[in-house]
């Protein structure tokens, strides 16, 4: 247990850190969290947040694809600097835009999303089914570095985050999922091609 009495269990395969069920929180709970962001495309600082991403990305898309933004939020900001890159991306969140579009997709980035999962294997498995062969997958996430340090991480403290990823992990996923890795230059964008 951390100082945010909840308890966690670190898989000894991939290294994800993840809470114990009994301390997800409820649907209703992580929306109403979510519903207190105010990102969007006026907030100059989340758009910096998000051009990470965008940047790492950039080199491994091209002009006329079309991608998902999974789990865009309640205002959907991605898609708008990806379309100033000639890009088409659709908006797609379970609480907030709950309609998925149909794939395949050239491209999916999941910003700040995957930490979110309650049943991680499954929305992975989601994320791959929804890029056709060769597409791209741009993943933005803090990556916990120990233990020790993990206790008293403010990343951890949001009770929404409730699945931490390393290095280790995302090879792992590369290999049970189908992808390859890309080159990133951004220790927390992990990009990766499917090869399935």
């Amino acid at each position: 247990m951390d100082i945010r009495k909840r308890w966690h269990r670190l898989c000894g395969r991939c290294r994800l850190l993840f809470v114990e069920d009994e301390f997800l929180p409820s649907a209703a709970e992580e929306r109403a969290r979510y519903a207190k962001h105010q990102n969007g495309p006026h907030d100059a600082g989340y758009v910096a947040f998000l051009r990470q991403a965008v940047t790492a990305a950039l080199p491994w898309l091209e002009r006329g694809m079309r991608g998902l933004d999974y789990g865009c939020g309640h205002t959907p900001t991605l898609n708008g600097l990806l379309a100033a890159e000639g890009l088409e991306c659709a908006a797609y969140d379970p609480f907030f835009h709950p309609g998925l579009p149909a794939g395949p997709f050239d491209f999916l980035f999941a910003t700040e999303v995957v930490e979110h999962f309650h049943h991680p294997g499954l929305e992975w498995r989601k994320m791959a089914d929804l890029l056709r062969p060769g597409g791209r997958l741009a993943v933005m996430t803090a990556p916990w570095e120990d233990l020790d340090h993990f206790r008293t991480w403010g990343y951890a403290s949001d009770e929404t985050h409730v699945c931490f990823y390393r290095p280790e992990t995302f090879a792992w996923i590369r290999a049970a999922f189908g992808f390859d890795a890309l080159e990133s230059g951004n220790p927390r964008v992990f990009l990766m091609r499917s090869t399935d």
